[in-house]
């Protein structure tokens, strides 16, 4: 139903019009009365009063008596030009009243219902709030490890409890939205409903997240006395990140030897952006030192977040290299087994215990596909280096399309690698995450969900795939900074990784613990 109040403005606006309509009638009636008024008095009998002769009066008005009798021209001409003018005036003003009501966007004209945002519209927005809770939940996470170093289990409770309710809810927002790329649901108004569900989804985890930012803060007192416990902690994991970092340096040279490429591509330059990391951190340590001592608690905060930030980064790109050495290695361990355990069951389909869903046809191809596979590994272990994952990768499928339900060796070698490429793809969107768009995280969540399910051949698919496109957005785009003289060591890694939050000279300020409202809230000013 239409309101009182939208309906009564049109009504006044076209009174404008009619008063405006009535003003140029009126004008015009005046203006004609003023031309006919001459007209009808020029014929007028009346003689002109006498004047005594001989006298100068007498004179002037014998000189006057002739232009008396017919209408002079400016009495014809004066009121023509003021009923034209009235006329005119009254025209323009009516045109631009009626041009002014149709393009009017002020509510004073029109209806003030919103217009409904188009299914682009509304997807933009989806894609942007799913961007911001999953970055928020990151960044938020990265911070709480830093205060669960310094207090107990009971005071971060909370904080642990809001970081577990936000995830949940970022999992059911990408689980809609996969869904709805999927096609599902088919008719429009639902699939708008969907999308208004994956914007308030991501709505209620960046809430549950702001909702115990405050609290976080009076938890460490970074303003106060709590600054120096925390670049405690911060300068005590940098430490240790530093020779861990030359350690794993130190084991990727060491796999070169017995593996390809293609084996350790997933962290080529990890050590080299790890580094990188750990020169932003050294100078946002000092700067907070340095502002500490000038009493400048909030600047001091700004930059301590900020070297948590980037010490967590170069964690995260650290354990990366760790895991990859030490998953290569089990795999390597574990290719004998699965070739052994894959024979096994290629045997058991030949003898027809087989999905009774094949064909004669399909069965014999696939036995020899899986032979070719296996016959393929053997010669990679004995020819030399290879990549033990990719080997177990295609042992596994090779037997899962076999469908016996028996796997084995294979089995185990496929969960293997499914927890490989999931670990690589979250580590990659977390120190990237600057750059990177929602498909990327949105497949690395349904990975996840699959691991969890033990299907690990999907969700090896699904996080490859999800690496793939966090790469493109990388190379999309590119270095901001590239070419800039006078950044900061290790800016332009800071804003590619999602530790600061702008694209400018200072990087703009740290991320922290909180929502789309909070996770801003300290300023570090960075030269």
């Amino acid at each position: 139903m239409t309101s009182s109040l939208i309906r009564g403005r049109p009504r006044r606006a076209t009174a404008h019009i009619w008063v405006r309509v009535a003003h140029a009638v009126l004008g015009a009636v005046v203006g004609a009365g003023w031309l006919v008024l001459p007209v009808m008095t020029a014929g007028a009998g009346d003689p002109v009063p006498a004047a005594p002769a001989g006298t100068v009066a007498g004179t002037v008005a014998s000189a006057a008596a002739p232009q008396q009798d017919g209408t002079s021209t400016a009495d014809l001409v004066l009121p023509l030009v003021a009923g034209v003018t009235a006329v005119v005036l009254a025209g323009y003003g009516y045109l631009r009243r009626t041009r002014r009501a149709r393009t009017r966007t002020t509510p004073g004209t029109i209806s003030a219902a919103p217009p409904t945002p188009t299914p682009a519209d509304s997807e933009r927005q989806a894609r942007a709030a799913l961007v911001m809770a999953d970055d928020c939940v990151r960044t938020s996470r990265e911070e709480l490890s830093f205060v669960q170093e310094r207090f107990t289990d009971a005071e971060t409770e909370p904080f642990v409890h809001a970081l577990r309710a936000a995830e949940t809810e970022l999992t059911a927002a990408c689980a809609i939205w996969r869904r709805y790329e999927e096609g599902v649901p088919q008719d429009a108004a639902a699939r708008r409903q969907a999308l208004v569900g994956v914007v308030g989804r991501c709505a209620e985890a960046g809430r549950r997240l702001d909702a115990e930012a405050a609290a976080l803060d009076a938890l460490r007192e970074l303003e106060g006395p709590g600054l120096a416990g925390a670049l405690e902690t911060a300068e005590g994991r940098f430490r240790a990140l530093t020779a861990r970092t030359l350690t794993a340096e130190e084991a990727l040279a060491a796999l070169h030897d017995h593996c390809t490429p293609a084996a350790t591509a997933p962290v080529i330059g990890y050590v080299e952006q790890a580094k990188d990391r750990l020169v932003f951190a050294t100078v946002q340590l000092n700067e907070a030192h340095q502002t500490a001592e000038t009493d400048t608690g909030e600047r001091a905060a700004g930059h301590l977040r900020a070297a948590e930030g980037a010490v967590a980064q170069a964690e995260v790109l650290v354990t990366g290299v760790e895991r990859l050495t030490t998953k290569l290695r089990e795999a390597a361990r574990l290719v004998p087994a699965a070739l052994t355990g894959a024979e096994s069951v290629l045997a058991a389909a030949r003898r027809g215990g087989v999905h009774k869903q094949l064909t004669n046809g399909e069965l014999h191809a696939r036995l020899a596909h899986a032979d070719g596979v296996l016959a393929a590994v053997r010669e990679e272990l004995t020819a030399g280096p290879y990549d033990p994952l990719d080997a177990l990768r295609r042992i596994a499928r090779a037997v899962e399309r076999l469908e016996t339900g028996h796997f084995g060796a294979p089995a185990a070698g496929a969960l293997l690698v499914a927890r490989s490429s999931v670990a690589g793809a979250d580590g990659f969107v977390a120190v990237h995450r600057g750059a990177v768009g929602p498909e990327a995280r949105v497949l690395l969540a349904e990975a996840e969900r699959e691991l969890g399910a033990d299907r690990a051949d999907r969700a090896d698919s699904l996080a490859r795939e999800a690496r793939d496109l966090a790469e493109r957005d990388v190379r999309a785009h590119g270095n901001p900074y590239a070419g800039t003289a006078g950044t900061e060591p290790g800016l332009a890694g800071a804003v590619l990784g999602g530790v600061l939050l702008a694209e400018r000279r200072n990087g703009g300020p740290p991320t922290s613990f909180g929502g789309p409202t909070t996770r801003a809230r300290h300023t570090a000013e960075h030269s």
